[in-house]
């Protein structure tokens, strides 16, 4: 006697589906079923993730507009010039840059040994940075990386040596 190959699994959604499992080999068939029916049906799944998918979107999109608020009035605050670069990820190194540069403020004067002359002259290293590029690529980084990180950007990082605002 041969080992069904198609299966009328009960998914926990109580939908009822048959399901063809020539696939699989014999020895898993049986697990499998188990697992399927331990699942909502692929309709009620893909219903339940575009429900969170939409919120999710609505999530994120406030989140980045407080990101984004945040960020322009720390840049306005401090005189940070505005970034160039593709108008599609402007915003986003807005925002990396603002994360990346209070972040380091934290690790290297709140919690480090620097003093505000020594961040006042990092500071002024930041404001030559203005490829939104280069603040996007940064993104994973530490705070406390930031300083060699600087020192290693290249010229095309740094359209102007001019660091009067």
């Amino acid at each position: 006697m041969a080992i069904a190959t198609s299966f009328d699994v009960v998914h926990s959604c109580g939908h009822t589906l048959t399901h063809d499992l020539t696939s699989r080999s014999a020895d898993q068939r049986a697990g499998y079923v188990r697992w399927l029916s331990a699942r909502q049906c692929t309709d009620c799944w893909r219903t339940a993730h575009q429900a969170d998918a939409a919120s999710t979107a609505e999530w994120l999109e406030a989140r980045r507009a407080e990101e984004q608020a945040a960020a322009q009035e720390w840049a306005t605050r401090f005189a940070m010039p505005l970034l160039e670069g593709p108008e599609k990820i402007l915003a986003w190194g807005e925002r990396t840059r603002h994360q990346l540069v209070t972040a380091a403020y934290t690790d290297l004067v709140t919690e480090g040994t620097w003093d505000e002359s020594d961040w006042a002259a990092f500071e002024e290293q930041v404001r030559l940075l203005t490829r939104a590029g280069w603040w996007v690529d940064q993104r994973d980084a530490q705070g406390s990386d930031l300083p060699e990180l600087l020192d290693a950007a290249g010229q095309r990082d740094r359209p102007t040596e001019n660091p009067f605002r």
